[in-house]
């Protein structure tokens, strides 16, 4: 049988069999983020035979992501692809029997809902801890195990959070306690996020084939450079948890921002209410700047110097700031609202 031909060094792996290679075959995750480390995800679980595999992601892949997001080409720069879209072309190519899913769209409260509709797991592709916190506090809510996942510099870390068994990611770091460092600002090398994504997998392979006795069971945080290696047990919630004990879910409550800093990209995003006709915005732009039109995006460069980038879900990227004044200038300028 062809299936069990491609799958036949995974499944004489004791711990999966057969059975093992079955249950795979029906389980569906969601991997939100599809840069750096939702690449590798995907490209492990894709090939492993996960049944269904949905992705999302709200960027563009640039040529800075090549040296680390391994799905990715010099074409889909050139084309301006987004990256979920680039992703699921490739992923299709590796193995048709999986079902791949690709949305391009941000991450919020509003959309994470029907992008949760039917997984059994969730994997952590993000690279900021405000979209972390909003998926471990939905996970925790819904049910559905979360395995979190980080990558900078040489540094990495990774945990499989498991609603009702384990503690939370609040338990173990606090919302607004981060470095604030990012791949952008220290840099990052390309081998660091290969181990942290693997590590993600293999507690998720462990997962879905039933094999919870093998299970890490730790918050494992390392640095591939310095040789240094620390796991941390996760057996104690944090008293007063206000995602695992007390369900308040702090991330689902909270007023979502319309516009944001996208840290260390000098980048600000702003959500609009309404969907953007990119063919009706490309016509009024083009006169008075440089326009890339695709059909996933319309690309702005302004004369002052920074750049818009419209996407048909309603963001735009105000590209080559930070200044939130500064942005918010740019767009009544150029978009009005």
């Amino acid at each position: 049988m062809e299936s069990l031909e491609r799958y036949s060094r995974q499944i004489r792996f004791s711990p999966i069999g057969e059975s093992g290679q079955m249950e795979l075959a029906s389980k569906s995750v969601l991997i939100v983020g599809v840069g750096a480390l939702g690449t590798v995800l995907a490209n492990h679980l894709v090939r492993a035979g996960i049944g269904l595999v949905r992705i999302v992601d709200r960027d563009y892949v640039e040529m800075s992501n090549l040296q680390r997001q391994m799905l990715f080409d010099e074409q889909d720069v050139k084309d301006s692809l987004p990256k979920a879209v680039a992703a699921e072309k490739k992923l299709k190519a590796i193995n048709s029997s999986v079902k791949i899913e690709a949305t391009v769209t941000d991450v919020t409260k509003e959309t994470l809902p029907a992008l949760l509709e039917g997984v059994d797991l969730v994997l952590d592709g993000t690279d900021n801890f405000r979209t972390r916190f909003l998926l471990n506090d939905m996970c925790y809510k819904m049910g559905i195990p979360f395995a979190y996942g980080g990558a900078v510099s040489a540094r990495g870390m990774s945990a499989l959070f498991i609603p009702e068994k384990t503690p939370c990611l609040r338990c173990f770091i606090n919302q607004g306690e981060g470095t604030g460092q990012t791949c952008d600002t220290i840099g990052v090398i390309s081998p660091v996020v290969d181990i942290v994504a693997s590590y993600q997998v293999i507690e998720v392979l462990k997962y879905l084939v039933n094999d919870h006795e093998a299970l890490r069971g730790t918050l494992r945080s390392f640095d591939v450079w310095k040789n240094h290696q620390f796991d941390l047990k996760m057996d104690t919630p944090k008293v007063g948890c206000p995602t695992c004990q007390t369900k308040q879910y702090p991330a689902l409550t909270i007023e979502e921002d319309h516009v944001t800093t996208l840290c260390g990209r000098e980048t600000v995003q702003i959500q609009r209410k309404e969907k953007i006709n990119l063919q009706t915005w490309a016509d009024r732009l083009a006169g008075v700047s440089d326009i890339q039109l695709t059909p996933f995006l319309l690309r702005v460069q302004l004369s002052e110097g920074e750049r818009l980038v419209l996407f048909p879900d309603g963001r735009v990227l105000v590209q080559g700031t930070e200044d939130l004044v500064r942005a918010k200038t740019l767009y009544s300028k150029y978009i009005g609202e």
